[in-house]
């Protein structure tokens, strides 16, 4: 005899959507036991599940589409000096949705520069580089260094202008480093030009790095578990708990918006080429998550160039050393979030004041 919850899920049930649920639960045991699916359900806090605890997942999605449209932009670029320009520009008049897709590669890189640094923002704010996390933060300052790379050579890659400065920009860093900078000069290898090296670094070397990276990321996150909240005081009650499979489907649920919101940008604004470069000349400034080190170059020269980015990675780096306090609150660690807010705004000063200045030509004499 039917149990009265089996009769009232019947009868709340049509026999399409029981069929269905049927056939959903038998494809998910199969998968299941083939491919252990249901190790992806172990116990979050259900605060892992708001938008600020999901912006990691969300620049991994962003990197999926750079990935995926990387590899189509690939079968139609030429690496070479003599033919990059014009290769970009058959990609965007003649290759099969060329123009769409070089888009989604522009737009998806500037999106998740800025998912990126409000991960850390979120992850400086939470303290959730503290101890046993320290070494899952130096892995993020490797990814943002690593996303930083790819940002440059993406850069030069396009061999406009601003590309073409770039690249200028990198010879003379490498004659800064002396042998430490041997790869990035001309002279490492005379049989293949730099442009092809930078590509070459652009589509293997750096998302080997990235590859390698994020593996160590994920596995500390599932290691140690999600950070805790930003706070010192005992919880009242016990956490309320959820599944990492629910925080993996909204994970996928906010960075298919991504997607998406990627795909509008692309038709309504396709990304920028520039005029073939004009060897001599200095007029272009670096995009916008570079313009903060403009004005130390304008003052410097490209020693303020470099050493003001590495001082910036240095700093973040510094974070759970300096921080050895056992206090989460942003209460009780005011002066470090004074610090880093005065950071944030000295960079976004620079930024301004190099975006509304005219460019300065800091090679060419």
């Amino acid at each position: 005899m039917a149990r009265p919850e089996e009769i009232q899920l019947r009868g709340s049930i049509s026999p399409t959507s029981g069929r269905l649920t049927l056939w959903w639960d038998s494809t998910w045991r199969g998968l299941d036991e083939r491919l252990g699916l249901s190790a992806f359900s172990y116990p979050v806090p259900e605060y892992a599940n708001r938008l600020p605890y999901l912006l990691g997942g969300i620049t991994l999605m962003g990197f999926i589409i750079l990935f995926a449209t990387g590899v189509w932009l690939a079968q139609f670029y030429h690496p070479h000096p003599s033919e990059a320009h014009s290769s970009v520009v058959f990609i965007i008049t003649q290759a099969p949705l060329g123009d769409i897709v070089r888009s989604l590669h522009y737009w998806g890189a500037n999106i998740v520069v800025l998912t990126v640094l409000l991960h850390m923002m979120r992850i400086y704010w939470a303290a959730s580089y503290k101890r046993p996390r320290e070494g899952n933060w130096l892995i993020g300052v490797g990814l943002l260094a690593v996303t930083t790379g790819l940002i440059f050579t993406g850069t030069v890659l396009k061999y406009d202008q601003e590309g073409f400065e770039a690249l200028a920009h990198n010879r003379e860093v490498a004659n800064l480093l002396g042998f430490l900078g041997s790869w990035f000069s001309l002279e490492f290898s005379l049989s293949v030009p730099l442009l092809t090296r930078l590509y070459i670094g652009h589509i293997t070397i750096l998302p080997g790095l990235f590859t390698l990276l994020i593996l160590g990321h994920l596995f500390l996150i599932k290691y140690h578990s999600i950070s805790p909240r930003p706070s010192d005081e005992p919880a009242a009650v016990p956490e309320r708990m959820s599944r990492f499979t629910v925080h993996l489907r909204r994970m996928i649920g906010f960075g298919l918006l991504l997607w998406a919101g990627l795909g509008v940008l692309s038709v309504l604004a396709p990304a920028p080429l520039g005029l073939p470069a004009v060897p001599g000349e200095e007029v272009t400034k670096p995009p916008w998550m570079f313009l903060w080190l403009y004005p130390l170059e304008n003052v410097w020269g490209v020693q303020g160039l470099f050493y003001g980015g590495l001082l910036f990675f240095a700093l973040l780096a510094l974070v759970p050393f300096v921080d050895r306090s056992p206090y989460r609150s942003p209460r009780r660690r005011r002066w470090l979030l004074a610090a880093g807010g005065i950071l944030f705004l000295a960079l976004v000063v620079l930024g301004l004041y190099a975006w509304a200045t005219v460019p300065v030509a800091h090679l060419v004499e």
